[in-house]
């Protein structure tokens, strides 16, 4: 693992960590965080990372606040703690 991807992962825990325990994040809200240029390229990284954590345990993928499988979710995504 790069050491960008690990810089994705913990700029995801930081800004849930910032939000209410049941709040979620967009990738846009990452990506944004670590460039105010080129955000576009990180998104894929940053779905990237959010589905390491997801297997990792420490986050949920959803969408339309249903908990989505990562691995088939297609279009717009949140990011929030795992319950």
């Amino acid at each position: 693992m790069s050491s960008t991807d690990l810089r994705i992962e913990q700029k995801i825990r930081e800004l849930l960590d910032a939000r209410a325990r049941d709040a979620t994040i967009c990738p846009s809200d990452v990506a944004r965080a670590m460039s105010d240029n080129d955000w576009r390229d990180l998104m894929e990284p940053v779905r990237k990372a959010a589905r390491r954590l997801v297997d990792a345990g420490e986050v949920e993928i959803t969408q339309k606040g249903s908990i989505v499988d990562p691995s088939t979710a297609r279009g717009p995504i949140r990011i929030r703690w795992a319950r």
